[in-house]
């Protein structure tokens, strides 16, 4: 179980750096000037690199994930509260995840709706959650 553990720590980690990074691509792409065309299409090549590999990570990290929970019974039983508000961040990092590639799609077609500040508060939501999950499975205070 201590490997499954591990790994888990490994690709939860791996997806959160993903997560920090792709929504600083977002601010330079909002930054980018109209006629700046080929600025554009390389920041864009960068996000839909990083997004890929950021998908690809957060495979195992949830499938790993799942095997503890279920396989292990870890977060199962009375006093286990804190499991349903980790799954309950879970849920809302996997939102986070997909809004990032609907947020990418509308960059891709030209159609961002939202300046580089409002994405540098955006990319404050990542911090925010894995702060709450690793209180929760550490502290698990309830």
């Amino acid at each position: 179980m201590l490997w499954i553990k591990a790994l888990h720590i490994v690709f939860v980690a791996s997806w959160f750096a993903g997560l920090f990074y792709l929504p600083r691509i977002f601010v330079n792409l909002a930054m980018v000037a109209p006629e700046s065309v080929a600025e554009h299409e390389r920041l864009l090549l960068m996000a839909r690199k990083l997004m890929r590999f950021t998908t690809l990570l957060a495979v195992p990290a949830l499938g790993l994930g799942l095997w503890l929970w279920i396989g292990y019974g870890i977060g199962w039983g009375p006093g286990n509260g804190w499991m349903h508000a980790k799954l309950f961040v879970v849920l809302l990092v996997l939102g986070y995840h997909h809004a990032c590639g609907r947020l990418l799609r509308k960059f891709t077609t030209y159609g961002n709706q939202h300046g580089h500040v409002w994405y540098r508060w955006f990319n404050e939501a990542p911090v925010l959650m894995l702060l709450a999950a690793v209180v929760l499975v550490v502290v698990k205070p309830f």
